[in-house]
Protein backbone atom coordinates (compact mmCIF):
# COMPACT_ATOMS: atom_id res chain seq x y z
CA UNK A 1 0.00 0.00 0.00
CA UNK A 2 1.45 3.52 -0.47
CA UNK A 3 1.43 6.18 1.45
CA UNK A 4 -0.98 8.17 -0.46
CA UNK A 5 -2.99 5.67 -0.85
CA UNK A 6 -6.80 6.43 0.79
CA UNK A 7 -6.13 10.06 1.02
CA UNK A 8 -8.57 12.89 -0.10
CA UNK A 9 -6.95 15.51 -2.38
CA UNK A 10 -8.43 18.84 -2.92
CA UNK A 11 -7.44 20.30 -6.62
CA UNK A 12 -8.53 23.39 -7.49
CA UNK A 13 -7.95 24.78 -11.58
CA UNK A 14 -8.59 20.45 -12.27
CA UNK A 15 -10.46 21.26 -15.23
CA UNK A 16 -7.07 21.61 -17.71
CA UNK A 17 -3.62 21.77 -17.37
CA UNK A 18 -0.94 20.48 -14.80
CA UNK A 19 -4.61 19.97 -12.21
CA UNK A 20 -6.12 17.64 -14.75
CA UNK A 21 -2.90 15.42 -14.86
CA UNK A 22 -2.30 15.88 -11.20
CA UNK A 23 -5.71 14.74 -10.86
CA UNK A 24 -5.03 11.54 -12.96
CA UNK A 25 -1.80 10.93 -11.25
CA UNK A 26 -2.79 11.51 -7.51
CA UNK A 27 -6.07 8.59 -8.57
CA UNK A 28 -2.79 6.30 -10.30
CA UNK A 29 -1.86 6.71 -6.22
CA UNK A 30 -5.54 5.06 -4.96
CA UNK A 31 -6.45 8.62 -3.89
CA UNK A 32 -10.04 10.01 -3.16
CA UNK A 33 -10.44 13.70 -5.21
CA UNK A 34 -12.50 16.57 -5.15
CA UNK A 35 -11.63 18.45 -8.01
CA UNK A 36 -12.86 21.76 -8.66
CA UNK A 37 -12.81 24.42 -11.31
CA UNK A 38 -15.10 26.72 -13.45
CA UNK A 39 -15.63 24.84 -16.02
CA UNK A 40 -18.01 21.82 -14.42
CA UNK A 41 -18.58 19.58 -18.23
CA UNK A 42 -14.70 18.99 -17.92
CA UNK A 43 -14.79 17.67 -14.36
CA UNK A 44 -17.22 15.80 -14.42
CA UNK A 45 -16.25 14.10 -17.89
CA UNK A 46 -12.96 13.72 -15.81
CA UNK A 47 -14.72 12.30 -12.99
CA UNK A 48 -16.77 9.74 -15.05
CA UNK A 49 -13.33 8.47 -16.86
CA UNK A 50 -11.18 8.49 -13.27
CA UNK A 51 -14.20 6.40 -11.51
CA UNK A 52 -13.98 4.13 -14.61
CA UNK A 53 -10.35 4.05 -14.99
CA UNK A 54 -10.15 3.54 -10.37
CA UNK A 55 -13.37 2.08 -9.39
CA UNK A 56 -11.69 1.60 -5.87
CA UNK A 57 -11.61 5.23 -5.16
CA UNK A 58 -13.86 8.36 -4.42
CA UNK A 59 -14.13 11.13 -7.51
CA UNK A 60 -16.48 14.41 -6.28
CA UNK A 61 -16.64 17.13 -8.48
CA UNK A 62 -18.04 20.93 -7.91
CA UNK A 63 -18.13 23.97 -10.15
CA UNK A 64 -16.10 26.65 -8.14
CA UNK A 65 -14.79 29.96 -8.62
CA UNK A 66 -11.86 30.59 -6.13
CA UNK A 67 -12.09 34.26 -6.09
CA UNK A 68 -16.04 33.93 -4.58
CA UNK A 69 -15.78 32.99 -0.75
CA UNK A 70 -19.21 32.54 -1.32
CA UNK A 71 -18.72 29.85 -3.26
CA UNK A 72 -15.75 28.02 -1.31
CA UNK A 73 -17.72 27.58 1.71
CA UNK A 74 -20.79 26.19 -0.15
CA UNK A 75 -18.91 23.67 -1.82
CA UNK A 76 -16.74 22.69 1.60
CA UNK A 77 -19.86 22.53 3.17
CA UNK A 78 -21.88 20.08 0.99
CA UNK A 79 -18.48 18.06 0.44
CA UNK A 80 -19.97 14.27 1.19
CA UNK A 81 -18.72 12.23 4.23
CA UNK A 82 -16.51 10.36 2.04
CA UNK A 83 -14.32 13.33 1.29
CA UNK A 84 -15.29 15.54 4.05
CA UNK A 85 -11.12 15.19 5.60
CA UNK A 86 -8.79 16.63 3.28
CA UNK A 87 -5.78 15.82 3.59
CA UNK A 88 -4.21 17.42 0.55
CA UNK A 89 -4.90 20.91 -0.73
CA UNK A 90 -4.13 21.54 -4.20
CA UNK A 91 -3.79 24.93 -5.13
CA UNK A 92 -3.47 25.00 -8.48
CA UNK A 93 -5.82 27.59 -10.07
CA UNK A 94 -3.48 30.77 -11.48
CA UNK A 95 -3.94 32.50 -14.69
CA UNK A 96 -1.88 34.87 -16.39
CA UNK A 97 -3.52 37.74 -19.42
CA UNK A 98 -1.16 39.27 -21.72
CA UNK A 99 2.27 40.39 -21.63
CA UNK A 100 1.60 44.33 -22.00
CA UNK A 101 4.10 46.59 -20.01
CA UNK A 102 3.39 47.87 -16.55
CA UNK A 103 1.76 51.38 -17.95
CA UNK A 104 -0.82 49.63 -20.09
CA UNK A 105 -1.84 46.71 -18.40
CA UNK A 106 -6.07 46.75 -17.53
CA UNK A 107 -7.57 47.41 -14.58
CA UNK A 108 -10.35 44.30 -15.02
CA UNK A 109 -6.96 42.23 -15.69
CA UNK A 110 -5.31 43.23 -12.70
CA UNK A 111 -8.06 42.39 -10.74
CA UNK A 112 -8.62 39.16 -12.48
CA UNK A 113 -4.88 37.96 -11.69
CA UNK A 114 -4.59 39.59 -8.16
CA UNK A 115 -8.08 37.63 -7.51
CA UNK A 116 -7.17 34.32 -8.64
CA UNK A 117 -3.50 33.73 -7.65
CA UNK A 118 -3.65 35.28 -4.63
CA UNK A 119 -7.39 35.87 -3.05
CA UNK A 120 -8.01 32.57 -4.22
CA UNK A 121 -5.50 30.58 -3.20
CA UNK A 122 -5.62 32.27 0.75
CA UNK A 123 -9.26 31.91 0.68
CA UNK A 124 -8.87 28.18 -0.16
CA UNK A 125 -6.23 28.08 2.46
CA UNK A 126 -7.91 29.67 5.19
CA UNK A 127 -11.20 26.99 5.14
CA UNK A 128 -9.21 23.98 5.13
CA UNK A 129 -6.29 24.24 6.73
CA UNK A 130 -8.11 24.67 10.23
CA UNK A 131 -9.84 20.75 9.74
CA UNK A 132 -6.38 19.78 9.02
CA UNK A 133 -4.79 21.30 12.19
CA UNK A 134 -7.49 19.85 14.02
CA UNK A 135 -6.95 16.29 12.72
CA UNK A 136 -3.14 16.74 13.17
CA UNK A 137 -2.30 16.05 9.55
CA UNK A 138 -2.44 18.04 6.45
CA UNK A 139 -0.46 19.25 3.27
CA UNK A 140 -0.62 22.20 1.35
CA UNK A 141 0.90 22.51 -2.01
CA UNK A 142 0.95 25.94 -3.78
CA UNK A 143 1.74 26.34 -7.56
CA UNK A 144 4.26 29.31 -7.74
CA UNK A 145 6.20 29.99 -10.53
CA UNK A 146 9.95 31.04 -12.12
CA UNK A 147 7.75 34.40 -12.20
CA UNK A 148 7.84 34.82 -8.18
CA UNK A 149 11.83 33.94 -8.20
CA UNK A 150 12.45 36.97 -10.89
CA UNK A 151 10.17 39.36 -12.21
CA UNK A 152 10.78 39.90 -16.11
CA UNK A 153 9.29 42.78 -18.26
CA UNK A 154 5.90 42.45 -19.58
CA UNK A 155 4.91 40.02 -16.87
CA UNK A 156 4.23 42.48 -13.80
CA UNK A 157 1.17 41.49 -12.59
CA UNK A 158 1.44 38.09 -12.98
CA UNK A 159 5.08 38.07 -11.47
CA UNK A 160 3.75 40.09 -8.30
CA UNK A 161 0.61 37.55 -7.97
CA UNK A 162 3.57 34.49 -7.84
CA UNK A 163 5.64 36.59 -5.61
CA UNK A 164 3.03 36.64 -3.56
CA UNK A 165 2.41 33.07 -3.40
CA UNK A 166 6.19 32.28 -2.46
CA UNK A 167 5.62 34.61 0.79
CA UNK A 168 2.44 33.07 1.49
CA UNK A 169 3.75 29.52 1.40
CA UNK A 170 6.61 30.75 3.47
CA UNK A 171 4.90 32.24 6.30
CA UNK A 172 2.20 29.73 6.02
CA UNK A 173 5.15 27.70 6.87
CA UNK A 174 6.41 29.20 10.29
CA UNK A 175 2.77 29.72 11.52
CA UNK A 176 2.67 25.77 10.99
CA UNK A 177 6.05 24.94 12.05
CA UNK A 178 4.75 23.57 15.36
CA UNK A 179 2.15 21.45 13.73
CA UNK A 180 2.32 17.92 11.47
CA UNK A 181 1.49 20.14 8.25
CA UNK A 182 3.50 19.94 5.45
CA UNK A 183 3.27 23.36 3.47
CA UNK A 184 5.21 23.10 -0.37
CA UNK A 185 5.47 25.37 -3.36
CA UNK A 186 6.10 23.99 -6.81
CA UNK A 187 7.65 26.47 -9.24
CA UNK A 188 7.60 25.67 -12.50
CA UNK A 189 9.75 27.37 -15.62
CA UNK A 190 8.44 27.33 -19.41
CA UNK A 191 5.49 24.29 -19.42
CA UNK A 192 3.10 24.04 -22.47
CA UNK A 193 -0.55 23.81 -21.14
CA UNK A 194 -3.71 25.57 -21.71
CA UNK A 195 -2.55 28.14 -19.47
CA UNK A 196 0.12 29.60 -21.86
CA UNK A 197 -2.92 29.90 -24.56
CA UNK A 198 -4.85 32.25 -22.14
CA UNK A 199 -2.04 34.22 -21.46
CA UNK A 200 -2.53 35.63 -25.61
CA UNK A 201 -6.11 35.69 -24.95
CA UNK A 202 -6.45 32.56 -27.37
CA UNK A 203 -4.50 33.10 -29.40
CA UNK A 204 -2.61 29.35 -29.41
CA UNK A 205 -0.55 29.89 -32.48
CA UNK A 206 1.29 32.71 -30.43
CA UNK A 207 1.27 30.53 -27.20
CA UNK A 208 3.08 27.86 -28.84
CA UNK A 209 5.67 30.49 -30.38
CA UNK A 210 6.85 30.47 -27.07
CA UNK A 211 8.54 27.35 -27.11
CA UNK A 212 9.35 27.14 -30.59
CA UNK A 213 13.26 25.67 -30.54
CA UNK A 214 13.06 23.93 -27.32
CA UNK A 215 11.28 21.01 -25.36
CA UNK A 216 9.10 22.58 -22.71
CA UNK A 217 7.62 20.95 -19.35
CA UNK A 218 4.23 19.46 -19.90
CA UNK A 219 1.85 19.01 -17.07
CA UNK A 220 2.48 15.49 -16.14
CA UNK A 221 6.08 16.48 -15.70
CA UNK A 222 4.69 18.82 -12.63
CA UNK A 223 2.03 16.23 -12.02
CA UNK A 224 4.82 13.78 -11.10
CA UNK A 225 6.72 16.04 -9.04
CA UNK A 226 3.28 17.35 -6.89
CA UNK A 227 2.81 13.66 -6.15
CA UNK A 228 6.23 13.06 -5.19
CA UNK A 229 6.01 15.90 -2.82
CA UNK A 230 2.65 14.93 -1.07
CA UNK A 231 4.13 10.88 -1.25
CA UNK A 232 7.19 11.82 0.64
CA UNK A 233 7.01 10.09 4.44
CA UNK A 234 5.38 12.25 6.91
CA UNK A 235 8.30 14.00 8.59
CA UNK A 236 9.66 15.44 5.46
CA UNK A 237 8.99 18.43 3.77
CA UNK A 238 9.72 19.66 0.16
CA UNK A 239 9.39 23.10 1.25
CA UNK A 240 10.52 24.91 -2.37
CA UNK A 241 11.00 23.04 -5.59
CA UNK A 242 12.14 25.35 -8.91
CA UNK A 243 11.35 23.11 -11.57
CA UNK A 244 12.44 23.88 -15.44
CA UNK A 245 12.93 22.22 -18.96
CA UNK A 246 16.61 21.51 -19.56
CA UNK A 247 17.33 24.14 -22.02
CA UNK A 248 15.76 27.25 -19.30
CA UNK A 249 18.18 28.36 -17.12
CA UNK A 250 15.76 31.29 -15.34
CA UNK A 251 13.07 33.69 -16.15
CA UNK A 252 14.42 34.69 -19.52
CA UNK A 253 17.51 32.21 -20.41
CA UNK A 254 16.81 30.11 -22.40
CA UNK A 255 18.29 28.25 -25.50
CA UNK A 256 16.64 27.23 -28.91
CA UNK A 257 17.54 25.20 -31.80
CA UNK A 258 17.61 26.52 -34.69
CA UNK A 259 14.74 25.11 -37.23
Amino acid sequence: MGRLQGKTVFITGASSGIGEASARQFADEGCNLILTARRLEKLEQLKSELEKAHPNIYVHAAQLDVRQKKQIDSVISQLPIQVQQVHVLLNNAGMVIGTDPLVEVEEDVIDQMLATNIKGLVLLTQALVPGMKERGVGHVINIGSVAGKQAYGGGSIYCATKFAVDAITKALAIELVETPIRVSQICPGLVNTEFSTIRFRGDKEKADSVYKGLQPLVADDIAELIVFTAGRPAHVNIADMLVFPVNQADSKTVYRRAD
